[in-house]
């Protein structure tokens, strides 16, 4: 990677949206149940799926914040290479957290 990331603001930038996506979905970030569901739709989701129309509103939110959890990562990867820890606030970690749980159940 060339040139200056600034992480901590990317970090905030995908927060935001990630909290924005989940108000449109009615998201309760503490309600562990409802975040473990959003994270099994975030791996169970394909573009071709009848649950996953990109034209649908809601779904076109969902979608969003999946491809976000994505961006998540990916800063947090790229960071790291950097030799620099980055992540977000409460709402991040909670996502992350639902992320890896159900990433750990389907590891073969």
């Amino acid at each position: 990677m060339s040139g200056f990331e600034n992480y901590p603001r990317e970090a905030l930038q995908i927060e935001h949206e990630i909290e924005t996506k989940g108000v449109i979905l009615g998201i309760d970030w503490n309600d562990e149940v409802q975040v473990r569901e959003l994270a099994r739709q975030a791996f169970d989701c394909k573009l071709s799926g009848i649950d996953c129309d990109p034209d649908e509103p809601l779904d076109r939110a969902r979608l969003e914040l999946f491809g976000l959890a994505q961006l998540m990562l990916k800063v947090m990867k790229e960071s790291a290479e950097q030799d620099f820890h980055t992540h977000g606030g409460r709402v991040w970690k909670t996502f992350a957290r639902a992320l890896w749980a159900e990433h750990d159940l389907r590891k073969p």
